[in-house]
């Protein structure tokens, strides 16, 4: 399947019924590694490290498996009507229904959270299926997002979301900004991981930037205290941003899989 072509699975019913836009580069070998990557907010599956984590495991042999969350990209529905439920509910459809064998999960930012809220429902509805995935590398971990988000807001936007139910963020990525409702805000208070005594069971590899302004290098670090066991290790890059898409950057991100592998 080419990189112009991606496979579209459905995902939900009725009005909740949306097409997921999925490419998937299966091992060279049957039963050999694969990543499942996990975009970031407002990103989509062609980003500049989605391509480069695309080259670096063709030419390895191992299988990449992307998708774009409904409000992304290729994907079908609208950004500001989605939430993290529904995210999680397309990532695990495709990590079930599209990925085979043993799976490292690979999250940027949002992505991140995801990666840890779809362990977290495998380990608890799916161990089988649990089993398959060896361990985590995330970069920039936005994990417990809207609480995160809530933080940073300035006052007048937590204002208009609870009285209006919406608010336009600016973004550095996107001049328009993008909207954020209450039903994001409160969906997301059904995926909180601070308290939650999960355990993940496998290693946790975290790539974060000191210079990140979207994550603080702090919330990086309490990652550490959120997860039950001793499995999160954190890389810091003294001079790096959030979008830790560099060469030098690169170079560390594919280390950490490496070591997985």
């Amino acid at each position: 399947m080419g990189a112009q072509e991606p496979q579209l699975i459905p995902v939900g019913s009725g009005s909740a019924a949306r097409r997921i836009a999925v490419l998937h580069q299966p091992p060279a070998r049957e039963g050999d590694p694969g990543l499942l990557w996990l975009i970031g907010l407002k990103s989509d599956m062609v980003s500049t490290k989605a391509e480069a984590l695309a080259q670096w495991t063709a030419e390895r042999g191992i299988g990449f498996t992307r998708l774009d969350y409904s409000g992304h990209g290729r994907s079908g529905g609208r950004f500001e009507d989605a939430t993290l439920s529904d995210w999680l509910e397309e990532s695990e459809a495709v990590f079930r229904q599209v990925t085979k064998g043993p799976q490292i999960l690979v999250g940027s930012s949002t992505g991140a959270h995801v990666a840890l809220l779809l362990l977290k429902r495998l380990v608890e509805t799916a161990p089988d299926e649990a089993q398959r995935v060896r361990g985590l590398v995330l970069i920039a971990p936005a994990w417990d997002l809207t609480e995160l988000m809530w933080s940073q807001f300035p006052e007048e936007a937590r204002r208009d979301i609870v009285e209006t139910g919406r608010w336009v963020r600016p973004s550095d990525y996107d001049p328009a900004g993008y909207v954020i409702t209450r039903r994001f805000i409160e969906d997301g208070q059904r995926h909180l991981l601070k308290g939650a005594g999960f355990d993940p069971g496998r290693p946790v590899l975290v790539l974060q930037g000191v210079m990140d302004r979207d994550v603080p290098v702090e919330y990086a670090r309490a990652l550490r205290e959120v997860l039950a066991g001793d499995w999160v290790r954190i890389t810091e890059v003294a001079d790096g941003e959030h979008r830790m898409s560099r060469p030098e950057d690169l170079e560390k991100l594919y280390a950490l899989i490496a070591e997985l592998l």
